[in-house]
Parts: C-alpha cells; structure tokens; sequence
C-alpha cells in the first residue's frame, strides 16, 4: 500500500493565479477615463441642443397663448372694471406682482367626451381614461391664481407648470430703448401712472414676461405662504431668481 502524499503548489505557481495587478487596474481605469471624456465632448453639445430645440418649441407655444389669452375676454368672465380684451391685458400685468393673482400658464388634458365649461375651454380629464386625440388633447392655457379652472387643472396638467411675472416695457428718451419699467405699474409715455385702462393713453402695452417653473403642482401649495414668498423673491427688483426664459410681448386696443 503506498503511503498518501499531499502535494502542494510551490509560490511561483500560486502567483500565475492571481487576477491584475494594482498598475494594470490603473492603466484600465485612465484609458476608460479618456474614452469617456472624448464620448462626453462630442454627444454632449448634441444633447444639450436638442433639449434647447424642444424648450424653445415650447416656449414659442406657451408665449403665444399667454398672449392670446390674456387679451381675450371669455365668455362668463368677470373681472372688476374689465369691458374688452385690452381692460384684461391691462389688469393682468398691472396685477401681476401679486401672488393671489399671479399668471399661471400649462397644458392639460382636456377630455373630448365632456361639454365646455361655461367660458368655452374643455374639461380636463384627470385621470387618462381612452386615446389621446380621440378621448383628449392637450390644451395650453392661462390663468390667474384667483380662477377656479386653474385648480380643476392641476392634476389634469401635462409637464410643468410656469407662473409669469409681467413687467412694462417704457420708453428711455437718453437710452433711446425700451427699458424695464416697474413691476406693479403701468405709465403713460409723459411718465404718468395708469391706474385703470381708461387713464392709459396708448393704445399698446408693450411688456416683458419671465417665465418661472413652480416646483410643485398642487392647490394647497399654490395658494400657500411658500409660493408667495418664492413669487415675490422673483419678482423683487434686481432679483437673483433666474427665470427658465422671457419674452417680450404687446397687446392692443
């Protein structure tokens, strides 16, 4: 009977079963680093572009609506001392350094099986019940933080919602420009404050909109004390709130 021998395995061979080494990893590491860094510069500026390219998009659209509806009385609207459009514009960006009364402009889905509401704007449809384009489309519209439909809205909302701080543009006769005037007033060109439409002499507003994003879409935050302290914060003179973008924009009688 042969005696049981247990062989062992010398160091030189345990060595040829290690993994990499610390100098390899390395290496590895630096050389993914330069291939991502060459990947980053090129898609990078790509990317960014076409988020650009969709924002603008948007905010073409939402711009346009803003407009549009602002100086359009609809159907059932009751604004105090409000006759036309043009009474509505007036009040909008007169009244819209207050944040009970602050502009709020969106899209939601409006529901197609339901009849208008009693101003003319569709319904929305809360919950996506059905196809889009044949149950619902989505709508962009504008209103102020004292209309009811704005809060029937919010969980019918698609994307973000933007609240705009409007501010008169007024004519500098050393600068020779439109310049930022005060938010909260609207002046005729002698320098003479408007305080309702009938005292306003022109027959354009021109004025400049900023667009902010709200951080949340709901009724008891919208009408809270915090939303009131960021509004008035973007709307302080010589703000440091940044809004996502701005437009210049005019209505007429």
């Amino acid at each position: 009977m042969k005696p049981f021998i247990l062989k062992t395995q010398n160091s030189q061979s345990r060595n040829t079963l290690c993994g990499f080494t610390l100098m390899e990893t390395v290496i590895a590491i630096l050389v993914l680093a330069v291939l991502l860094t060459g990947f980053l510069a090129v898609f990078t500026p790509a990317a960014q572009g076409i988020r650009r390219s969709i924002s603008t998009q948007q905010a073409d659209r939402l711009n346009a609506t803003l407009q549009k509806d602002m100086s359009t009385l609809r159907e059932g609207e009751t604004i105090a001392g409000v006759t036309t459009g043009f009474d509505k514009a007036f009040t909008w960006i007169k009244e819209g350094n207050q944040p009970a009364k602050a502009i709020f402009i969106y899209q939601y889905r409006g529901n197609k099986n339901l009849p208008p509401r009693t101003d003319g704007t569709m319904q929305p449809m809360k919950s996506i019940d059905g196809k889009p384009g044949i149950d619902y489309v989505t709508q962009t519209a504008s209103r102020r933080a004292n209309d009811t439909a704005l809060y029937q809205d919010l969980d019918a909302i698609v994307g973000p919602l933007f609240y705009v701080i409007p501010t008169q543009l007024v004519y500098d006769t050393t600068a020779n420009e439109l310049v930022l005037g005060n938010i909260g007033t609207i002046k005729n060109p002698d320098g003479s404050l408007a305080a309702n439409p009938s005292n306003f002499t022109e027959a354009v507003i021109t004025f400049s909109a900023d667009f902010h994003m709200a951080p949340a879409v709901a009724e008891n935050y919208l009408k809270g004390s915090v939303f009131a302290e960021k509004f008035n914060a973007a709307a302080a003179t010589n703000s440091t709130i940044k809004p996502v973008f701005i437009r210049n924009l005019a209505v007429r009688r």
